[in-house]
């Protein structure tokens, strides 16, 4: 039997089922959905809500006019207004749109009108990506009772979060987050100086204060955090929390699958309560700054411990990985990268893969630590991972065979560890990766097809070993590989002495690095047209590559340009017409430097160093306004310096050294306002040092060495706006004195002046040169010269009797040698002062007077030259003290005494370093000193102990000994009957 309703008591029902709907839903959540932000665009706008929107937008600034379509009575029915059915606003969403290049022209500011507080019904505010530029959080937003959603992210809001906020019980997302990204910089940041209120937020599932300034609170704001029972996302990135509760009473955050706590500066180990988050899903513990500061050094044979490190510049989380970690079955995502964690692995993973053996981990961060050991092969068993990260660690040994497990493995780092095994043929078996970075380890062995037969998707390649022992390709010859890479980077991997078919295929490349490749012929010329239109980077440096470059080519996109230490010939390529950096050193180039190179308008480092270029340097290179660095070096370039050098021109380096230049230095390389490294040395340059160099304020080193320069030493080097490392004028027609001025250059540690023809005294005050009394170390820390990639400075220099040329090394070069001049006058004892000082050669002058003797405080000296002088006097016991001397000279002097012993002066066995001094005595010399073989051997009259009043002491001491000695005698035979009877009786039988 059916019955039916009669048609009102339908209506009815259905009218009570509407009204429900509108007054019960914004309680509710069916099917994961909030049925509060359903919109009726049909509804008609309740007057008083049209009002206070208007008001809220009289208040805004609106560049764009994006508010200008709110016009009309009907406000349901305005860009990013929603009502429920009864024509109450019940979402405001007025989200910027992303940031790009317009971002500030179009984003919303001003104030905001509490006019929002007229909108009862209000559940949802979007805010997000805007610009109030420092203006707070508005506290009546602590009265919109019935929000479960508010962005305010990425909107400039400043100051302290108005713990009002706290009064939003119903809310379920909060995202506060101001987001640092390449348009917007983070300006203006929020601050929470007291994290009660966080606790109020009873319903919140979503919390993101990303950028926030907690001031380290971490142990007061867990224990808020922990009241929230329904949290699901915790997100607090970059919020300056240094440490971490170690304990939770309990923990109630039993629903929480997302941790965001990266980028801080947390400083504790990781605590055993997050090891109760049972549902978590994604844990990051990150700290991308490593990246930028270089975080941890890697100290992987002696490494350094937490408390060696300076907190300023290194932090971290510290210790293990917690075993108790590899209870987290529900873990997808598991990121320590970038802090200072050691130890093995094989703990956690051991336990993570027996006790969750479905685990379904999609993404493991380590890199960056201090971890340590081998990789164990229970790697093999994260069979849904994806990305395996841990690079820039201390691992050793090889990758696990089980790796080929890893059918869904997309990215795997392991560079900069210390892997010294064979890279395993499994690793052929993973079909879906894309990313292989494999580069900086210790590699052995043969790299075949079965590594490489089946990585069909396959697009980023980077590998290398060590130059001593490299890697070899052993692949057949027309192999045509499954995949096609955009950029191959190999280090010291033999694939020559041809190109191999392998790599000729691959069409798509945009970077590519064959660095001592072991190729030793002409590459194909369709190669380089089959990359050309798309290379970014293009190195083949180390190798033996012969041949002319096709100049007909044209690499459209290539910035970077690296042939270096090849047998390239020919003119010098202007193929590269947007490149920006140019290694062209160590070929067979020829020829003169085209005119036409000003066309190359985009490059800023040119290196032809060591070729055989020819002609004179064309005054196109002063056209290049672009140009940091330019080096010429050793090539056969001769005639005299442009004269066009402008202040427009951005050089830092200028390296003309070793050619056939002549006339003088020209005065507009004074204009070069950035230049902080000249070097015109061994040349034929004469006349003066100009003086526009002093307009060279950010001038560190000048090498003018060798040449035929005359005139005095500038005064002005040493001004107070100098600030030389560097100076080497050595081998010049210089002379003059040596102004005291330059006593104020407090960061030089090479000053070469040998071989000029300077008079006058050594200055005194040379000894307050305080870049050269600093401990070798703290010199190191302190100073360095330029040490990059893009250029090295070189200089040739004497020290340990030989002519030495260093380079990188330099920075850690400290030298005076003020040699073969006419120097006169004594040694300065402040001299003895510069206790960093590796080289001091003061030879072949007309130095008088005595060796300091405080020489022996100099203990880094590994270089000490005192030869061809006039010096007198004794060589003093303190040399003995220098451990590191290893070059020692004081021939053709007046010395005179016994040489010292002991220490680093028993292994100069050279007896050349002392001839010419024809008073000197001892080992080595075959000329004995005078006196006895026990105790001191040198003549009184020329030992530098000898006192007159001390010997007077000593004849008095002697001779009252003996008056006692004989009184005491005859005392005891006048005393003594029986011993006088027996002496005389001795002298009778005599």
């Amino acid at each position: 039997m059916h019955s039916t309703l009669p048609l009102h008591y339908s209506y009815h029902l259905i009218k009570i089922f509407l009204v429900a709907i509108v007054f019960v839903a914004p309680k509710m959540n069916i099917f994961g959905l909030s049925v509060a932000q359903e919109s009726f665009t049909n509804s008609t706008c309740v007057d008083i809500e049209r009002e206070a929107l208007l008001s809220f937008k009289q208040g805004l600034r609106d560049p764009s006019g994006r508010l200008s379509f709110w016009t009309g009575t009907n406000c349901c029915q305005w860009s990013g207004i929603k009502c429920n059915m009864l024509g109450n606003v019940i979402k405001v969403d007025l989200r910027s749109r992303s940031p790009s290049a317009t971002y500030r022209s179009s984003c919303l500011g001003g104030e905001v009108n509490s006019s929002l507080l007229n909108l009862k019904h209000l559940s949802y505010l979007d805010l997000s990506l805007n610009c109030f530029e420092g203006l707070r959080i508005p506290e009546f937003f602590g009265e919109l009772k019935n929000l479960r959603y508010l962005n305010l992210s990425s909107s400039s809001f400043s100051g302290e979060i108005p713990p009002h906020l706290g009064n939003l019980s119903s809310l379920h997302y909060l995202d506060l987050e101001m987001k640092d990204d390449d348009t917007t910089t983070i300006t203006f940041r929020l601050l929470s100086s007291n994290l009660t209120w966080l606790s109020g937020l009873i319903s919140i599932k979503y919390l993101n204060m990303g950028n926030t300034n907690l001031g380290g609170q971490g142990p007061e704001l867990f224990r808020s955090v922990n009241m929230l029972p329904v949290l699901e996302e915790l997100h607090l990135h970059s919020c300056d929390l240094y440490y971490l509760p170690r304990s939770l009473s309990t923990v109630n955050m039993t629903l929480l699958s997302v941790l965001d706590l990266s980028d801080n500066q947390i400083q504790s180990s990781i605590p055993n309560w997050i090891s109760n988050l049972t549902s978590l899903t994604e844990l990051d513990l990150s700290n991308d700054y490593f990246n930028l500061n270089g975080n941890i050094p890697r100290e992987c044979e002696d490494k350094a411990s937490k408390e060696d490190l300076d907190p300023q510049l290194y932090y971290g989380i510290a210790g293990w990985i917690p075993e108790s970690l590899g209870s987290l079955c529900g873990l997808k995502v598991l990121n320590l990268t970038g802090n200072l964690m050691t130890g093995e692995i094989d703990g956690f993973l051991d336990k993570f893969t027996t006790v969750c053996p479905n685990n379904s981990l999609v993404a493991l961060g380590l890199g960056g630590n201090q971890f340590s050991g081998e990789l164990p092969s229970s790697l093999g068993k994260l069979k849904y991972l994806k990305q395996l990260h841990i690079g820039q660690n201390c691992f050793w040994g090889s990758i696990p065979r089980t790796i080929g497990n890893l059918l869904f493995l997309q990215e795997l780092d392991v560079s900069l560890n210390e892997m010294n095994g064979t890279i395993p043929k499994s690793l052929g078996k993973l079909s879906r990766v894309t990313d292989l970075k494999l580069e900086n380890n210790h590699w052995q062995g043969v790299i075949t097809e079965d590594h490489l037969m089946n990585l069909e998707k396959l697009q980023y390649l980077s590998l290398s070993t060590d130059r001593a022992r490299p890697l070899v390709f052993n692949v057949t010859p027309q192999w045509n590989p499954p995949f096609r890479l955009l950029s191959l980077e190999l280090y010291n991997c033999i694939v020559g002495p041809k190109l191999p078919e392998w790599i000729r295929v691959q069409s798509k490349l945009n970077v590519v690095i064959l660095q001592n490749a072991g190729i030793e012929d002409t590459v194909p010329e369709d190669w380089f047209f089959n990359i050309s239109s798309q290379v970014t980077l293009l190195d083949l440096s180390y190798n033996m590559i012969m041949g002319k470059l096709p100049l007909k080519l044209k690499f459209p996109e290539l910035g970077t340009i690296d042939l270096r230490n090849n047998r390239f010939e020919g003119p010098v390529p202007l193929c590269f017409t947007n490149a920006t950096y140019m290694f062209l050193q160590q070929n067979l180039f020829s020829g003169p430097i085209p005119n036409d190179i000003s066309e190359l308008t985009e490059l800023r480092i040119l290196d032809v160093s060591k070729n055989y270029l020819t002609g004179m340097i064309p005054s196109a290179v002063c056209e290049m306004a672009s140009l940091d660095i330019l080096s010429l070096r050793e090539n056969q370039f001769h005639g005299q310096l442009p004269q066009c050098w402008n202040d427009l021109q951005r050089i830092t380096v200028l390296d003309i050294a070793s050619n056939n230049l002549s006339g003088e230095i020209p005065s507009s390389l004074g204009l070069l306002q950035v230049l902080r490294i000249l070097s015109l040395s061994n040349n034929s340059l004469s006349g003066q040092i100009p003086s526009s160099f002093q307009n060279c304020t950010d001038l560190k080193i000048l090498d003018l060495g060798n040449n035929k320069l005359s005139g005095n030493l500038p005064l002005w080097i040493g001004n107070d706006s100098t600030q030389f490392w560097i100076l080497g004028l050595k081998s010049n027609k210089l002379n003059g004195t040596i102004p005291r001025q330059w006593c104020n250059l407090s960061d030089l540690h090479i000053l070469d002046l040998a071989e000029n023809s300077l008079s006058g005294s050594i200055p005194s005050c040379l000894g307050d040169l305080s870049s050269l009394i600093y401990s070798k170390t703290d010199l190191n820390n302190k100073y360095s010269v330029e040490d990059s990639y893009y250029f090295q400075e070189q200089m040739l220099m004497v020290t340990k009797g030989r002519v030495m040329e260093f380079s990188k090394t330099l920075k850690f070069v400290n030298i005076i040698n003020l040699s073969s001049n006419i120097l006169t006058g004594e040694i300065p004892h402040g001299i003895t002062n510069l206790t960093a000082l590796g080289t001091l050669n003061i030879s072949g002058n007309y130095l008088t007077g005595n060796i300091p003797n405080e020489i022996g405080n100099m203990r880094w000296l590994e270089t000490l030259d005192f030869s061809i002088n006039k010096l007198s006097g004794p060589i003093p016991q303190s040399l003995s003290l220098l451990e590191s001397l290893s070059y020692f000279n004081v021939s053709y002097n007046n010395l005179v005494g016994r040489i010292p012993q002991g220490n680093q002066l028993q292994t100069l066995t050279d007896v050349s370093i002392y001839e010419g001094n024809p008073s000197l005595c001892g080992k080595p010399l075959l000329s004995k000193c005078p006196g006895s073989d026990i105790g001191s051997d040198v003549p009184i009259s020329q030992s530098p102990d000898y006192d007159s009043e001390t010997e007077l002491e000593n004849l008095l001491f002697y001779c009252c000994g003996f008056v006692f000695g004989i009184s005491g005698v005859w005392c005891t035979l006048w005393k003594k009957d029986t011993w006088r009877e027996a002496y005389f009786s001795f002298f009778n039988l005599a």
